[in-house]
């Protein structure tokens, strides 16, 4: 048995190291961070270089008069902004993207949740209900918008159906006609996006344990009681992230039914902000006035994000 001392003329007894001992903890974590910094660098230059650098461009552009890409470029300030504020179009475009969401969100985010409660309860056929509402995300945006031209258009499904019951006198140019072309229009972005969204409902509303509702019927609540004041504050959260996904898609993603479709008309009875954009770069040639749009649609984004989020955190 080896004795330590420290008095005075005695020899003090040391163990080797152990070789075999692990390295300490605060260098293996330094070596794991510079490790993960490493393999995040072509995902940070990606992300700089796609993500960063056209928000960027998006801005400076914004800021010069540029009336083609092969045009002289000077620079206009906020000459762009004055001018994009004073259109008349821009103001009808931005009444019209107001009522889209206002209409299409709400229909689209209720009606998806209540479908999605109800193929989440495995009724009989459930699973092929889950794919039967997969089929509009399947399809192409050409091919729907070929779908309902062929059921709006005036000697279309829809008015023949008016006709055959006796309705010859509602039947319209649905989509040529200044009343009804955005109803049309948010028609097709709540059928294309309500099925997909409902899946995804459906697979959130799984996972939650089948003891909270059953508890809650034995209570005596019934299935709407259990879908909104169980069932939806459990999942508040992730309906929040849902509805911003679907925001974020009716407010950039409508350009392209509008283009399929209407064309911004009757006039600009059915002109998205989203379209404005596409409209002002691509056939106006005018990238000035498209990219001062293209900034105020990024901040409407970012602002109705913050709101969405603020709005459906959860509260306990």
């Amino acid at each position: 048995m080896t004795t330590l001392s420290s008095a005075p003329g005695t020899t003090t007894a040391h163990r080797p190291p152990d070789r075999s001992s692990p390295v300490p903890a605060p260098a293996a974590r330094e070596r794991r961070n510079q490790g993960g910094v490493i393999l995040a660098v072509p995902a940070l230059v990606w992300y700089l270089v796609f993500m960063v650098g056209p928000l960027v461009a998006i801005f400076v552009i914004a800021a010069l008069h540029w009336p083609g890409m092969l045009q002289p470029v000077s620079f206009a300030g906020f000459g762009n902004v004055r001018t994009v504020l004073a259109d008349p179009v821009f103001l009808d475009a931005v009444t019209n993207t107001a009522v889209q969401l206002a209409v299409a969100l709400p229909v689209m985010i209720v009606g998806a949740y209540m479908l999605g409660y109800y193929v989440a309860q495995n009724p009989p056929g459930h699973r092929v209900l889950r794919y039967l509402l997969f089929i509009p995300g399947l399809i192409s945006t050409p091919a729907k918008a070929m779908v309902f031209y062929a059921v709006l258009s005036p000697d279309g499904l829809f008015n023949g159906a008016l006709e055959k019951v006796g309705l010859g006198s509602l039947t319209d140019a649905w989509l040529a006609s200044p009343s009804t072309a955005l109803l049309c229009l948010i028609l097709v972005d709540v059928w294309s996006g309500i099925g997909f969204t409902a899946v995804l409902f459906a697979a959130r509303l799984g996972s939650v344990p089948d003891e909270i509702g059953e508890a809650a019927q034995l209570d005596g609540a019934g299935h709407w009681r259990t879908m909104w004041r169980v069932h939806f504050p459990v999942i508040r959260d992730f309906v929040g992230v849902v509805t911003m996904l679907q925001f974020l898609w009716t407010l950039f993603g409508s350009a392209q039914n509008v283009l399929l479709l209407t064309q911004g008309g009757p006039g600009t009875s059915s002109t998205t902000l989203s379209f404005l954009v596409y409209q002002k770069a691509f056939i106006a040639a005018d990238l000035g006035y498209s990219q001062t749009v293209g900034v105020i649609l990024f901040l409407v984004g970012l602002a109705g994000l913050l709101t969405i989020r603020r709005v459906f955190r959860q509260n306990y």
